[in-house]
């Protein structure tokens, strides 16, 4: 597919025409011309569109599709649509699916349900069988089957001997380990987090120091084994200090943020609204700015929409019973902009590739296209007809949020709400 891009900002922090306007030229896929005006012969589809910048292609560490399995809550194919026009090229899925995918049979299913679109799938192996915490799954196996990264999904890794046997073996292939930081035994039947606010409404608390008792067990366990670390979607302050701290003794560890407790704190829960009930849940307003604080630094290395699609079923019960999980694919890019200037928001959006083994690719001649398209400007509400996903369970619905994202060219596919 040849495509001529008309006047688009290029926002590329730190990298060649940032913040200048340019015509770029797609020819097959690939970038062929990057220049002030471009004129061709070639017969192209010209995309010219209002405000128009562009990025390099967005990643997403942290989203569930449901399939197999679960196709009532989402689909891979409708999934990587809605991930398409929210503006991610890439997406990392987890393996909270029925079955669990914890066998190369399982992750060579879920790569060819994801091919030929535009939005790249890109499985998360469980780390354990049947994401039960008992037996290691085939690491090495589904590796060479595309997996690129081994995790249970919102399920931590009770034995902490299991952990150093991971992180032990998976040097062997330069593996990426994921330990969500949770100590099961310090939640209890815990569904908010724990304090007055908890206490007021009557509902079981999940204490911080379930989250930062795991987060020190698991960076002592780094430090012993070596090996690559990622700790998904941390929630607390304390938590941005240790990891901080294990950065600078030059531990290989990563984390993460959810979008839910980056934006939003406890105080969402006053009306029972089962949409907020999230895991990690959302924390205190003092968490929440130390978690700004945190991708501001760098200490947290990108932000996660963790993406969830949960069915009506199991949203629209009582509060204890619910499930954990908001989807927000399609409100990142707005919600990251009430938050942070623009070009802290696109290397926040274009990190985390790298970590997981996934090849970059940057807005220049001889390149493929990879490229996101957007509008930083428009301010609205982001509201029920704004989601795309099959379910609805939304913790952002009527939330104010900054700028529109038209979609994305990437594998020689363009998917624009627009055309």
């Amino acid at each position: 597919m040849n495509i001529l891009i008309k006047s688009a900002k290029i926002i590329a922090p730190k990298k060649s025409y940032n913040q200048q306007t340019k015509d770029i030229l797609i020819i097959d896929g690939t970038i062929t011309k990057i220049e002030d005006q471009i004129e061709t012969s070639e017969q192209v589809t010209e995309i010219s569109l209002d405000n128009l910048h562009v990025s390099d292609g967005w990643f997403d560490s942290s989203v569930c599709f449901g399939e197999p399995g679960y196709e009532d809550r989402e689909t891979i194919e409708n999934g990587l649509d809605t991930a398409a026009f929210s503006g991610y090229t890439a997406v990392a899925v987890n393996p909270n699916t029925h079955p669990v995918a914890d066998t190369n049979a399982d992750i060579g299913f879920i790569k060819s349900k994801g091919a030929s679109k535009a939005a790249s799938l890109y499985p998360i192996a469980a780390l354990t069988t049947k994401s039960d915490g008992v037996d290691l799954a085939e690491l090495f196996d589904m590796k060479n089957a595309g997996a690129v990264a081994f995790g249970d999904y919102q399920k931590p890794i009770a034995n902490p001997n299991l952990l150093k046997i991971a992180l032990q073996y998976t040097q062997n292939f330069n593996g990426l380990v994921l330990s969500f930081p949770m100590e099961n035994k310090v939640i209890g039947k815990g569904v908010v987090n724990e304090g007055v606010l908890s206490t007021r409404l009557g509902l079981k608390g999940i204490p911080a120091l379930s989250e930062e008792l795991q987060i020190v067990r698991d960076l002592f366990i780094l430090e012993y084994t070596g090996g690559k670390l990622h700790i998904p979607t941390i929630s607390t302050k304390l938590s941005v200090d240790l990891i901080k701290k294990a950065k600078e003794k030059g531990l290989d560890v990563s984390c993460s943020v959810a979008l839910a407790n980056l934006v939003l704190n406890e105080n969402e829960l006053e009306d029972f609204d089962t949409n907020y009930k999230v895991l990690p849940p959302l924390r205190t307003e003092e968490d929440r700015k130390a978690l700004v604080e945190g991708v501001k630094k760098g200490v947290i290395d990108f932000v996660t929409s963790d993406h969830n699609p949960i069915d009506i079923e199991n949203k629209n019960i009582e509060f204890d019973h619910a499930l954990f999980g908001t989807i927000g694919l399609e409100a990142s890019f707005g919600l990251l902009l009430q938050q942070f200037p623009l070009e802290t928001v696109i290397k926040t959006l274009t990190s985390g590739k790298e970590r997981f083994g996934i090849t970059d690719t940057s807005i220049e001649v001889g390149n493929k296209a990879n490229i996101t398209l957007f509008d930083p400007e428009p301010n609205y509400k982001f509201d029920k007809s704004d989601i795309l996903s099959l379910s609805t369970n939304c913790a952002f619905t009527g939330k104010e949020i900054k700028g529109k994202v038209y979609g994305v060219i990437s594998n020689n596919l363009i998917q624009l709400k627009t055309l």
